[in-house]
């Protein structure tokens, strides 16, 4: 089958997971039939395409990939009910949907093509299309075009760190299949983030995020340092789960190196969790100013009681600061007016990224949303983010001298 250079790149790449991202119209069911025919050329071979849902993948691939088989007088029998090829080298190709996954368990597969994968249960691949590949060390595919920062982008930037994998991004017009003239045309007719997401295949972040001057590419750094001598963990009391940021501080910058989380917990056990973690470190703890309030010991003793008893060094404020000026102070550190980047979160700690990336306000409120359960741990960086590197309004000292209308003499 004909390949565009870029089709071609993919093509050729021996890695066993391959990861594309690409505009609409790239050619991606184009080079999803070429690795699946590729891969199923060889004898005894279990190949598989899986769509988001069976009737996407009887629409998308069904009618082309029969007339392409037909044309190689590959297959010996098509079942059209069950979308299975059988072929003269004993090998099948399978087309299959992802919206009843369960129904996919107990095969062995030696090639697997997942399209359109951001609309496909992350579920789906985790706990049954992954172990298909175990036994036969099978390879993958996954194609489409981005949408949100869902598990798809998690698939496709955790790439970098995962050897047998790699990435690929691509507009439409790299695809060759579209004129620029029909491009600039959409460009006109649609607003600038769904161009960007379906023509140039960029990751478009939530609207409303609260952290947007987070971004993954500069401020996810892995921590190189030394074990460290003092540990500074910001903390959030909650019984599902207790969430603790625990960073080392350089100067004026702080770097996220850990983070846990506690599910039916409490105060006492996220201490005892932090002394197995950092047995050597003095441990300075940034808590929530409820704590000097919440009772969660037999004992009756208070959080912030509890954390002094184990011997941290506690610092919390009387009372909250405005959630807006945590958030502000977070968003300082990320990145300043000046470009400059303060905060860096180790890549191991998902939850932390996930959060900074996907924590929106409510719709309509500038109120954080908190249905997502990303508010914990992003709490927990912001208690102590705020205590170290407050972010407050500077205020003209002589506007708090009390004015009175009148006249001197002088």
């Amino acid at each position: 089958m004909p390949l565009s250079n870029c089709q071609s790149l993919v093509a050729n790449d021996t890695s066993r997971f391959r990861v594309v991202i690409a505009g609409r119209r790239f050619g991606k069911t184009h080079l999803a039939i070429r690795e699946l025919a590729y891969h199923a050329k060889e004898p005894n071979r279990d190949v598989w395409y899986v769509a988001p849902s069976y009737k996407m993948a009887k629409q998308i691939v069904f009618k082309k990939l029969k007339k392409k088989l037909v044309e190689l007088n590959w297959a010996t029998k098509i079942n059209e009910t069950e979308m299975t090829f059988a072929l003269k080298n004993n090998s099948t190709i399978s087309l299959k949907g992802a919206d009843n996954y369960d129904s996919l368990r107990g095969v062995g597969l030696d090639f697997i093509v997942l399209d359109e994968f951001a609309d496909i249960d992350p579920e789906a691949w985790y706990e049954t299309l992954r172990p298909t590949l175990s036994d036969k060390q099978g390879k993958a595919l996954f194609i489409g075009t981005p949408k949100g920062l869902n598990w798809a982008y998690e698939i496709y930037q955790n790439c970098q760190d995962n050897p047998g994998w790699q990435h690929y991004q691509f507009t439409t017009l790299e695809g060759g299949n579209v004129s620029i003239e029909e491009i600039e045309a959409a460009r006109r007719d649609l607003d600038e983030r769904t161009f960007r997401q379906e023509y140039m295949a960029t990751w478009e972040t939530f609207a409303g995020r609260i952290y947007y001057a987070y971004d993954r590419a500069k401020n996810v750094r892995k921590y190189q340092g030394a074990t460290p001598d003092v540990v500074y963990v910001g903390l959030d009391f909650n019984i599902d789960p207790c969430s603790a940021s625990v960073a080392v501080r350089l100067g004026d910058t702080l770097h996220i190196i850990d983070e846990i989380r506690l599910f039916s917990s409490n105060t006492q056990e996220m201490v005892d969790e932090l002394k197995q973690r950092f047995p050597k470190a003095k441990v300075w703890v940034y808590p929530d100013p409820a704590g000097h309030q919440r009772k969660t010991s037999a004992g009756g003793a208070t959080d912030i009681t509890i954390l002094a008893n184990a011997g941290f060094v506690v610092k919390a404020p009387r009372t909250h600061t405005p959630v807006r000026d945590r958030i502000n102070a977070v968003n300082s550190l990320l990145c300043s007016t000046a470009g400059v980047r303060r905060l860096f979160i180790d890549p191991k700690c998902k939850y932390t990224i996930e959060g900074l990336e996907r924590q929106v306000y409510k719709e309509g409120s500038s109120q954080p949303d908190k249905d997502g359960g990303y508010d914990h741990m992003n709490d927990a960086i912001g208690y102590m983010v705020d205590y170290l590197f407050p972010v407050r309004r500077d205020v003209d000292p002589e506007l708090l001298i009390p004015q009175r209308w009148g006249h001197a003499l002088a």
